[in-house]
């Protein structure tokens, strides 16, 4: 194959202005969009007929964890979510086969969104992130955060999604675990000395641990403000969960750049992140299909109460003009299925191209990779990929991804 290649199929589409253009004729130079629809084209390429498909820009998952979830073992079972009897090493190499499965399914940017396992200090999604860009596994480009920064017995720690006893599982700062403004810089600082790009923080209770309130505030207005500073000195974004409307707003005056979730956010707090600019990423099919039926019956009854809140608030919030970028919080739903997601917006008011917005431009706008990654245009990287019908009109057709193409190297093609 040359370095010059050309993909032609029957449509493409243009995510800022919606239009779905015919035919779509691509000239890919090394890993690069060169033109679209030239009026000469290259001599010398290598050319990809993809018939009857149309071509969108490689789409992305900005909340999951791919160290965890995934294949299942001997037995057929899915893997526990935090199988605490999972070494690191078996967990990266688990990763890497939902990496490779996040790929193919179309997502080919991704936010891997802090490490909840016992580690001893080695931040896993980084790792795999080198793996990838070095060619040795097939994945997604992938943002890591390390380990999540939590205050101990926080949403996030990760103790409390099995209850352990007192002194089973030792944590430590470089693990996550952080109590109080020294602590909090020092979690920050480790996070991205050795490799961090985006900074996670358990800001608010959750619904599937056996934490605190949902609604719960889990650090302070100072803890938050310095992770914020500390982030945001070394040029990082930071992205919290919260789930609760007091936590949501602490987070937004602290300067945090996204919030995960949001789901019990009121009305004024959601024209609070309208004015701040402050990103969504609503997580919002895991409240239609996460198997709930699996955990505890707290557990379950904390999801009874929160889901169906969740799912009118981001109505409200689209309405809005919140900033929503797409996120599925894998393998909250299965790692592959994150179209899901697409669906499950439109399905709370989002427009076809709305959500596809969300999964590309919005997207790459929270990442800082707006000039680069989302679009298919000149001078964008080659991250391309092909469904059929018109996802602009059906949504679903994103469930059904034909053609795989990031960095100019085809992954996929049937």
């Amino acid at each position: 194959m040359t370095d010059t290649v050309i993909l032609r199929a029957a449509r493409w589409v243009d995510i800022v202005t919606g239009t779905v253009h015919s035919p779509a004729v691509i000239v890919i130079e090394g890993n690069r969009i060169a033109t679209i629809n030239p009026s000469d084209e290259p001599v010398d390429a290598t050319e990809i007929e993809l018939g009857d498909v149309t071509l969108l820009p490689g789409l992305m998952d900005m909340e999951l964890n791919l160290l965890i979830g995934g294949p299942g073992g001997p037995d057929g079972l899915p893997q526990p979510m935090h199988g605490v009897q999972d070494d690191p090493a078996y967990r990266t190499l688990r990763g890497g086969v939902n990496a490779r499965t996040t790929l193919l399914a179309g997502f080919t940017t991704v936010r891997n969104l802090g490490l909840m396992v016992k580690t001893g200090g080695y931040l896993l999604d980084v790792a795999l992130q080198r793996a990838i860009d070095q060619d040795w596994n097939q994945g997604p480009r992938i943002v890591p955060a390390g380990h999540a920064v939590t205050p101990y017995g926080g949403h996030l720690d990760p103790t409390v999604f099995q209850r352990l006893a007192p002194g089973v599982m030792p944590l430590s700062v470089a693990e996550g675990i952080a109590n109080g403004v020294p602590d909090v810089r020092a979690c920050v600082r480790y996070q991205i000395r050795h490799g961090a790009k985006v900074i996670k923080v358990s800001a608010s209770g959750g619904v599937m641990s056996h934490s605190t309130s949902p609604g719960s505030q889990q650090y302070s207005d100072e803890e938050l403000a310095a992770i914020a500073d500390e982030a945001h000195r070394a040029g990082i974004r930071v992205a919290a969960h919260a789930v609760g409307d007091s936590a949501v707003v602490a987070c937004i005056r602290a300067g945090i750049d996204c919030i995960e979730h949001g789901f019990l956010a009121t009305d004024s707090t959601l024209q609070m992140m309208v004015d701040h600019g402050t990103f969504l990423v609503s997580t919002t099919y895991l409240t239609d299909a996460m198997a709930v039926e699996r955990a505890a019956p707290e557990l379950r009854k904390k999801a009874a109460e929160v889901f169906p809140q969740a799912k009118a608030m981001l109505p409200k919030a689209i309405a809005m003009g919140v900033k929503v970028a797409c996120g599925t919080d894998a393998p909250a739903i299965p790692h592959g299925e994150n179209a899901k997601e697409l669906g499950a917006l439109v399905n709370r008011g989002m427009t076809p191209i709305q959500a596809l917005r969300a999964a590309t431009t919005v997207s790459a706008e929270l990442i800082q990779r707006d000039d680069d990654l989302g679009r298919l245009e000149a001078g964008y990287l080659a991250d391309i990929i092909a469904v059929p019908g018109d996802p602009t009109t059906d949504i679903a057709a994103t469930m059904d991804v034909r053609f795989v193409m990031k960095d100019g190297r085809v992954y996929k093609n049937v």
